[in-house]
């Protein structure tokens, strides 16, 4: 697909260096867009380049800790350098806090939780606020925040890591308000809530025999991962101006685990 949905966009995309975040790197670069990709991990700023810049855009990568402000906000002013606004921002940053304590609530660590809120919630509040700020200036802007199907139902024993659950419930909830209190200056904020998608952070399921064995039931459409393409591509939709009517949606990108 290369339509031009974005042509001449200036997009931010946060946690960009690997899965989702860079498979909607790749294709807001091909559908027009020039990206800037912020993420903690400095490694991958060529070979990000040379993809964003093989898809026919032009790019800037910026290595940025998503949980401290001092970091994003040197980000912002090298932004700022380069571009008068912003067009879009995605914040994809996050992952998981099992190896830090997350678990069922009773056995969760605090460490866990404050780690994994960090991880997801703070993440996506310091991107919120940096992307609304710079938008209210330009008179209108497109904010999608990705969240987890974990934030709109529970886990069982195989998904039960309940600060996860409530981070992602929290990024619902202030993507809603986002939306709610933002609508009048003509910004629009969305949410994606993905099943589960093959991307580094689902190894552990990947690898798991029995979770595989479940995908039939979990996600009946294909009975498989979805693919990082499946949610850059949900994303692309709600950042084009064919979704110039829809904010506060909380769209589902799960092949069927919240109907079934």
């Amino acid at each position: 697909m290369n339509s031009g949905w974005l042509r001449d966009k200036i997009a931010v995309i946060t946690g960009a260096a690997s899965g989702i975040g860079r498979a909607t790197s790749r294709l807001f670069a091909r559908e027009g867009a020039q990206v800037i990709g912020l993420d903690i991990n400095p490694a991958v700023e060529m070979s990000w380049l040379r993809e964003i810049q093989e898809a026919g855009s032009q790019g800037m990568y910026i290595p940025t800790d998503m949980t401290s402000s001092a970091s994003l906000e040197r980000a912002l002013q090298m932004i700022g350098d380069h571009y008068d606004h912003l067009d879009i921002w995605v914040n994809v940053a996050g992952g998981s806090g099992r190896t830090y304590g997350d678990g069922p609530v009773a056995e969760c660590t605090e460490e866990g939780w404050d780690y994994t809120l960090d991880l997801n919630l703070r993440t996506t509040f310091l991107g919120s606020r940096a992307a609304i700020r710079s938008m209210l200036q330009h008179g209108r802007g497109v904010l999608i925040n990705i969240a987890s199907v974990l934030g709109l139902v529970g886990g069982d024993e195989d998904f039960a890591t309940h600060a996860y659950a409530a981070s992602k419930g929290g990024v619902i909830a202030l993507t809603r308000a986002i939306a709610a209190y933002y609508a009048p200056y003509h910004i629009r904020a969305n949410v994606i809530c993905p099943g589960l998608i093959a991307t580094p952070m689902s190894r552990r399921a990947q690898e798991s025999p029995k979770i595989r064995e479940r995908l039939s039931r979990l996600q009946p459409l294909t009975g498989d991962f979805g693919q990082p393409e499946d949610v850059a591509y949900a994303a692309l939709f709600l950042a084009s101006e064919y979704a110039a009517f829809i904010t506060g949606a909380v769209l589902t990108v799960d092949g069927g685990w919240t109907v079934v």
